[in-house]
């Protein structure tokens, strides 16, 4: 049997949740403080709509995605998982480090799982370059950093960083196996108080250097990751293509006599399975509700980005 999944909070990432576990035969109820909204989806789903506060105490009701604004998801994660339900709390799991660590300590005591939205992840073109990296195909990582950029979506919480910058720090911390102990933030506000624009600096153990920029107010998408090793650098550009999705060069840099080198080479683009990464996490998140097993995306993970965001957080006045 698949666990009787309900998914709280049905805007606009809950109702791509919804779609979901209904399409995996997991989908059990909806629920939203707008009734009315989760009565129209339970009715387009066939699933029953719940209200949120009765949603907890609900024995037929196994596990909790919360797709909620991110200052209520401690609040409701701490409820769920004191009611025996497992969670999978959307980014970000809180607007503080304090209130994500209580949530995340409430599923440890409560023996529940605790798993995270990060869904690129799982997107199948990390996923192969992560297996790249770990194989040695770039050699030893040097420098990570990544773009996500485009225009909106417009937050009242949210800046540009936070709203953008947890999946591509959730790569990042994959691939580096470990929090920086160096973080520097930049921000610029044109709209409000909150960034618009973001830079986050970053230093790890080993000397690996990393810089993340985030932006609302671009003209155009940007949505690339790029990994810099020693005997090659790797690109997963989600704009692209799945054919041209992750992309490897094996340019070449020397010295001869006293003097830089370097040669360039065309792109490899490696093979991608193709496949939805939110199908895949909730998949994920299926499996481990089954299993009992620890999440590749854990809560103690989403505990360190916030510390990122909070470290570099820039405030306007």
């Amino acid at each position: 049997m698949k666990p009787r999944i309900a998914v709280l909070g049905c805007g606009y990432w809950g109702s791509n949740h919804i779609r979901t576990l209904k399409s995996l035969g997991a989908l059990h109820a909806v629920s939203d403080a707008n009734r009315a909204r989760a009565e129209g989806f339970a009715s387009e789903h066939d699933c029953l709509a719940i209200d949120p506060d009765a949603l907890f105490e609900r024995k037929d009701v196994d596990a909790v995605v919360m797709a909620l604004p991110p200052q209520f998801h401690a609040e409701s994660a701490v409820r769920a998982v004191n009611a025996g339900k497992d969670v999978l709390v959307e980014k970000p799991i809180a607007l503080t480090v304090e209130d994500a660590e209580r949530s995340v300590e409430a599923a440890r005591k409560a023996s529940r799982i605790f798993m995270v939205g990060h869904v690129l992840r799982f997107h199948p073109a990390f996923e192969k370059l992560k297996s790249l990296i770990d194989a040695g195909e770039l050699g030893n990582v040097g420098y990570i950093h990544s773009h996500r950029l485009g225009l909106g979506k417009f937050h009242t919480e949210n800046d540009a960083l936070w709203d953008l910058a947890p999946h591509d720090l959730s790569m990042i911390l994959a691939i580096t196996g470990s929090p920086p102990v160096e973080v520097r933030g930049e921000g610029a506000a044109l709209l409000d108080n909150l960034s618009d624009f973001a830079h986050l600096h970053m230093r790890f153990p080993g000397g690996l250097r990393s810089h993340l920029f985030t932006s609302r107010l671009n003209p155009y998408r940007e949505r690339r990751l790029t990994v810099v090793g020693d005997k090659a650098m790797a690109v997963f550009d989600d704009v692209e293509p799945w054919g041209r999705k992750l992309a490897v060069y094996r340019h070449a840099v020397w010295q001869d006599s006293g003097q830089w080198a370097f040669t360039t080479n065309e792109p490899t683009y490696v093979p991608v399975e193709e496949g939805m990464p939110l199908t895949r996490e909730l998949e994920h998140f299926i499996s481990c509700i089954r299993t009992r097993s620890e999440p590749r995306t854990t809560g103690a993970e989403a505990v360190e980005v916030l510390r990122i965001l909070t470290a570099g957080t820039i405030v306007h006045n």
